[in-house]
């Protein structure tokens, strides 16, 4: 994506003086794009906004958002219940169409806007395309990650092997076919193509597999194993044990939230069954997430079975602001918690 230059150099000034030029850039925006009548109620007003800039007139507020702009919709929904907005216009450079996706899942739908330089331009929801499949080749790889006990996940058209929701392995196709590389992460798997040539994949994987389990698992040490990807760990507790979450059955299925770090979180869901055979969607979180609800919603409309959803979360991440953004769904979610200690409800082979 080009990033354009106003962007770039803002991004690189102190704090206080970024923030002075977004809200002079939002001014600018809403001066030209809205009508006068609807600025004018009570003046304009600068009202702070984490990584961001927002304004207030009247019932009416704007947030112009450059930071992780996907994410960008839980935090100006909170933003503006505090303010008393009652018409909130999110304003974003880039992911125009999936934030206007997500919105419509809204009550009280936020308008999202596209901006092209001093323009603005009321955004279309981009539609929810269809999965990639995997190919026949690709495919023949799944016996061999369950043999060394890892679960095949299928994600955007990729074939990864996971141990208790940490990547270990990856399915790479390019021009001479595909082949499965190991590793934790991008980083680990270009490290063991240049350290461990030698080693044979099979014996690689079945290593990784051990090494991951050691280290994610209940009262282990810290390290870098159990302190990645734990949203997806602690899905893997919950698909492995449904009934603590109301659920009869559950399996993984792909977040529409992309992640090209182990580093970065992503709400994980799972689609099943309750106990009474109706459709159910779950999806799991750990922190203080407020991208969880938006992104959930966005998953529940990927479903296509309008299944009740379930946003679970550990004991001790149970704030607040989940509870807030989901009671603002059209259909809102119910909050599940896990006991603090689910890592130990993890079985080991």
């Amino acid at each position: 994506m080009n990033v354009p230059r106003e962007t770039r150099e803002s991004r690189a000034v102190e704090p206080d003086r970024r923030h002075g030029l977004l809200t002079a850039k939002l001014t600018a925006l809403v001066t030209a794009g809205w009508r006068a009548g609807e600025l004018s109620e009570a003046g304009r007003t600068a009202v702070p906004f984490p990584g961001a800039a927002g304004l207030l007139a009247g019932g009416t507020g704007w947030v112009l958002v450059e930071d992780a702009p996907a994410r960008a919709l839980g935090p100006a929904l909170l933003w503006a219940g505090r303010a008393g907005v009652d018409r909130l216009h999110v304003l974003v450079e880039a992911e125009a169409g999936r934030l206007a996706r997500r919105a419509t899942t809204f009550a009280r739908a936020p308008r999202v806007w596209q901006v092209r330089g001093r323009a603005v331009t009321l955004a279309t929801p981009e539609p929810i395309g269809p999965a990639p499949r995997l190919g026949a080749e690709t495919s023949g790889w799944v016996d061999q990650l369950r043999a060394a006990g890892a679960e095949p996940v299928v994600e955007a058209g990729v074939l990864t092997g996971e141990v208790l929701g940490l990547e270990v392995a990856r399915v790479v196709s390019d021009a001479e076919g595909s082949r499965l590389e190991v590793g934790v992460g991008k980083h680990d798997r270009h490290a063991q193509r240049i350290m461990g040539g030698d080693v044979p994949t099979q014996a690689a994987l079945v290593a990784a597999v051990a090494a991951v389990r050691e280290h994610r698992r209940a009262g282990a040490p810290h390290h870098p194993l159990n302190r990645l990807a734990s949203e997806r760990w602690l899905r893997a507790v919950v698909v492995e044990r449904p009934a603590q979450v109301g659920a009869a059955h559950l399996a993984p299925v792909p977040s529409l939230v992309g992640r090209d770090d182990l580093r970065q979180h992503a709400p994980a869901p799972a689609a099943g069954v309750d106990g009474r055979g109706r459709p159910l969607l779950v999806v799991c979180s750990t922190g203080i997430d407020l991208d969880l609800v938006p992104a959930a919603a966005d998953a529940r409309l990927a479903d296509g079975r309008g299944p009740r959803l379930v946003l679970v979360v550990p004991e001790c991440d149970d704030h607040p602001v989940h509870r807030s953004l989901s009671a603002l769904l059209v259909e809102p979610a119910e909050v599940r918690t896990v006991p603090d200690d689910w890592r130990s409800r993890a079985s080991l082979p």
